[in-house]
């Protein structure tokens, strides 16, 4: 038996004192994102070491509270080939966590290719 701890926000009656169910939503959209790419990456003999991802949340207000736009952006400290690049954007965007979000979520994904971190 394992229990997992949640909050409220602050701007929402909440103390923000752990992880909010819409926080989840966007840790589990980038970490199902970066579960694909590796996926592509050993099918391909890429290392993706180093790669880290950072997901953005913003919430709209209207028609409801809700979560309106998430930020996901990797950063890639392998040297990745262009075509290699393609199919691991590719393969980021099928993830089974961002095709089962909404329509009206924007999601926005940008990759910073063969960074240092």
């Amino acid at each position: 038996l394992a229990t997992f701890v949640t909050d409220a926000p602050v701007d929402n009656e909440g103390l923000g004192a752990a992880f909010s169910p819409t926080d989840l939503v966007a840790t589990a959209l980038g970490s199902c994102m970066l579960t694909i790419m590796g996926i592509y990456a050993k099918h391909h003999d890429l290392d993706l070491g180093g790669t880290r991802v950072q997901v953005t949340k913003h919430m709209a207000a209207q028609p409801t509270r809700r979560i309106g736009r998430l930020e996901v952006r990797f950063r890639v400290k392998a040297l990745i080939s262009k075509q290699d690049q393609s199919g691991l954007i590719r393969a980021a965007e099928t993830c089974p966590v961002a095709k089962s979000l909404h329509d009206q979520i924007d999601i926005e994904t940008s990759f910073d290719w063969g960074q240092r971190l």
